[in-house]
């Protein structure tokens, strides 16, 4: 999960990203990673889905809430990774082992631990909300670069949905160079990058550092093809809610596609 939290960041770091303002309680990334018998599978889940979250108590007045429909989004500002973990298993039928989350400065650490992070684009993309500047072809993005590259959508054409797959493509790569000889997976020159993901990761009780490897080693096999980059089926990209404009998705493909991850089946 990618969050907007500024944590540690100061306020000239802030405006060196363009991420001032807002902040701290958005999860505006979220990602399942099912590795198995048929290989890995990353699926994108949009923050706008419309869910039910299951009943809850808020954690800071000890409240009991119903179970409501919600943007999938609004699991996290309302009970914090727990609930959004809840939520998630709850609406997909899947159970999800590990939990890991990063903000903005723990991002654009992690990608200068590695020395940048090379991705190339098919077409010239300036983001004044993100503040990304990118011509066509291939560059190595450092991590300012790097976390302007993963928040803009206002310039894809999929906007949110857009923004997903840069993502996913982003990972991938990341995943790659850190298993490149002389980066994170190379256990001589490994602790820049690992020391720099748990100071900045916040992950479960469960997470240990085979872990965090056994996550860079999975995501990474989806960048030499031999793993899966998906999204949830949406059949909806503008449901009228009391939330204001959600995305629904697919019911019968959403089903089917979960299902397969659950049972381990190719997908």
């Amino acid at each position: 999960m990618g969050s907007d939290s500024r944590d540690g960041l100061s306020e000239q770091a802030q405006q060196d990203l363009h991420a001032g303002g807002g902040g701290g309680g958005r999860t505006d990334s979220m990602i399942l990673l099912h590795t198995g018998a048929h290989g890995t599978t990353m699926v994108s889940l949009p923050r706008d889905s419309w869910v039910t979250i299951p009943a809850y108590l808020d954690p800071d007045t000890g409240k009991h809430h119903r179970a409501a429909k919600n943007k999938l989004n609004a699991a996290y500002s309302l009970g914090g990774p727990r609930l959004l973990v809840q939520t998630i298993e709850s609406n997909t039928g899947l159970h999800v082992d590990h939990y890991a989350e990063i903000g903005f400065g723990g991002f654009v650490g992690v990608v200068d631990a590695v020395g940048g992070v090379e991705m190339c684009v098919d077409r010239s993309i300036k983001d004044e909300k993100s503040g990304l500047d990118l011509s066509k072809g291939c560059h190595n993005l450092d991590g300012a670069r790097a976390l302007a590259f993963v928040r803009q959508r206002h310039q894809e054409a999929q906007g949110d949905l857009g923004r997903s797959w840069n993502q996913q493509k982003f990972l991938a790569a990341l995943a790659h160079k850190a298993a490149e000889p002389g980066t994170a997976l190379d256990p001589l020159r490994a602790y820049p990058l690992l020391n720099a993901a748990l100071h900045t990761l916040v992950v479960d009780k469960g997470t240990d550092l085979q872990t965090l490897v056994s996550l860079f080693q999975a995501m990474r096999s989806v960048s030499v093809g031999t793993g899966r980059q998906l999204g949830v089926p949406v059949s909806d990209r503008g449901l009228r809610t009391s939330e204001g404009s959600a995305i629904r998705g697919d019911a019968a493909k959403a089903r089917r596609l979960f299902a397969e991850l659950r049972e381990d089946r190719p997908v």
